[in-house]
């Protein structure tokens, strides 16, 4: 992203991407290529094309963001029914481009001017398609589209007032007990009411992936899968002993949190509205409004380098934060990337609680890695694979750490919490992962057998909170995952997660350690961007690979010590 003026977000011109016309077009370059005399020509068509599918991308990420902040528009509605029906032609004629690259014979001279590990990606990219799944393509899309319209669509009646989900959890955190079981009963009684349309929807995702799979040649889904998610350095072998290892190591660790939570709060008798009030005092809450948040994180970044002070700027300057929740809006945050104007977006919903701060510094983090990385010219290599995303994003939470003065009365009161509940969150990213592997290699369990299957992985990584179910039928009939967006919308990203958050860790006590230099280790990790995969990335970055024996427990040591540090006995 260079230094120029921009004109704001929502003056942007909204355009509806003519699926015919872009069809034409990238049959004409595929042409194109292969018809190249040359070896700098072939290369010259390839970079046309790249430019041509930035403009294409950046129509329909306007598409899909404007579509997320309001799903009631008709016109976005409308907008994103054409996407879901005319993207699979689109693949379709993207892979046929692929394929001229791959047996190109200047693929030699190609994959010297543009890295090899772009051609392993393509070859990849061609395991994961075929025009045989078009029709189960757009199906999916519309499935997944319907999941995230009737989730936003909620309006919860509570003393007097509607609200959505996300604006609920203000509620559920409440330092009133009475209020929290009461916001509870309303949360949880929605989410009854709508349950069997949303088991509904995923039975008809998981019936239409395994489709998918079987015709494709694969075993199940998880192979397919596992290919989309590009992992390239490791399998589904690898992630079920990290699982083990994650329940090894985090779930006493976090059980013990868990239980020393309940002796602060003085709560005897836990239920689900108890697991997340964190403190007897309360728990930590930002101090004002929307846009005095903004400035403060202006000041934060402003402090912690050149770089990130300028790029806040940019993005708030530019509107190019859609921060609080409101009707309509789906829910959840996250980042996304116009690379036409070279710029990141960040989507997020705003209720008040201390997870405003941490939008702030995690989709923060993922803009600044595309930021750092804008000026790769290669769409591919711009962004890394997505567990190595998350690593720039909850990294991004620690090194924002020092200026929480900014954001909280009690600013150890939220350092404490944030790390504890970071802790505590790796015992549920494997247990979503998990799940979705006995989904997708059990295409053919019931709803309920899916609903026990996820009970019985609770009662396994997260024991305390079964015991807390009691009393709430919603959840005591495993319906937790219903609301997990991810397992809908985008399959087996989770893990992804996980193990960002252990690198995540060692960032953190490298921080803590000399930040210059673990600021410029992270500085080279968003610089790499998308160039190698995981496992290569982090060892590039001069970190320990959590797939490794040893390393996950070794990275959780110091993470005790750390949280001992927080004086919170006032607390």
């Amino acid at each position: 992203m260079a230094k120029k003026e921009m004109s704001p977000f929502e003056t942007w011109k909204f355009v509806v991407p003519n699926i015919k016309k872009i069809i034409e077009n990238i049959k004409k370059l595929t042409e194109e290529f292969k018809a190249a005399s040359s070896e700098q020509e072939a290369l010259k068509v390839f970079k046309k094309f790249g430019r041509y599918t930035d403009k294409v991308g950046e129509e329909i990420t306007l598409v899909q963001v404007l579509y997320s902040i309001d799903t009631t528009n008709k016109k976005y509605e409308k907008a994103m029914n054409t996407l879901n029906e005319g993207l699979p032609y689109v693949s379709n004629e993207q892979v046929e481009f692929t394929k001229a690259v791959l047996s190109s014979p200047f693929r030699q001279y190609l994959e010297k001017k543009l890295g090899t590990f772009l051609f392993t990606m393509y070859e990849y990219s061609l395991k994961a398609f075929d025009p045989c799944i078009l029709e189960e393509l757009i199906e999916e899309n519309n499935l997944t589209m319907q999941y995230d319209a009737l989730v936003a669509s909620a309006q919860i009646p509570f003393r007097g007032e509607i609200y959505n989900l996300t604006q609920m959890g203000k509620f559920l955190m409440d330092s009133d007990r009475n209020t929290r079981k009461e916001a509870a009963d309303a949360y949880y009684g929605y989410l009854s009411s709508i349950e069997d349309q949303i088991e509904d929807i995923f039975d008809k995702l998981v019936k239409n992936r395994d489709r998918q799979a079987k015709k494709l040649g694969y075993k199940d889904y998880v192979e397919l899968g596992y290919i989309k998610m590009s992992r390239f350095d490791y399998d589904r072998e690898d992630v079920a002993k990290y699982r083990e290892a994650i329940r090894e190591n985090l779930t006493p660790l976090a059980n013990k949190l868990m239980n020393d939570q309940f002796k602060r709060t003085k709560i005897k008798d836990p239920h689900v509205y108890d697991l997340g009030y964190e403190f007897i005092t309360g728990n930590p809450l930002p101090l004002g409004t929307t846009e005095e948040k903004v400035e403060k994180a202006k000041k934060m970044y402003d402090e912690l380098s050149p770089d990130t002070s300028y790029f806040f700027r940019f993005m708030s300057d530019n509107h190019l934060l859609d921060l609080e929740a409101k009707p309509g809006k789906q829910p959840g945050g996250y980042m996304t990337y116009f690379p036409v104007h070279g710029c990141p977006f960040i989507f997020s919903n705003f209720n008040g609680t201390s997870g405003d701060i941490d939008v702030l510094t995690h989709e923060f983090g993922h803009s600044f890695q595309a930021y750092v990385a804008r000026n790769i010219k290669i769409a591919e290599y711009r962004s890394p694979t997505m567990e190595s995303c998350e690593i720039d994003s909850m990294s991004m939470e620690f090194f924002a750490e020092p200026w929480m003065e900014l954001f909280f009365d009690e600013p150890d009161k939220y350092r404490y919490s944030h790390l504890a509940d970071s802790i505590c969150f790796l015992p549920y990213g494997v247990t979503v992962d998990e799940f979705q592997h006995f989904v997708y290699e059990h295409p053919e369990a019931t709803p309920a057998e899916r609903d026990a299957f996820w009970h019985s992985l609770e009662e396994k990584y997260t024991p305390w909170k079964t015991k807390a179910y009691k009393g709430t039928p919603y959840m005591e009939k495993g319906h937790r995952w219903l609301t997990q967006g991810h397992i809908f919308s985008s399959p087996f990203y989770y893990i992804d997660y996980t193990l960002a958050q252990i690198m995540a860790f060692q960032f953190l006590e490298a921080n803590l350690k000399d930040h210059t230099k673990a600021w410029k280790k992270y500085m080279k990790l968003c610089a790499m961007g998308g160039k190698y995969p995981f496992r290569t990335l982090v060892k590039k970055d001069g970190m320990k690979d959590p797939f490794e024996p040893g390393v996950l427990k070794k990275t959780i040591k110091p993470l005790v010590k750390i949280l001992k540090s927080y004086d919170i006995s006032k607390y």
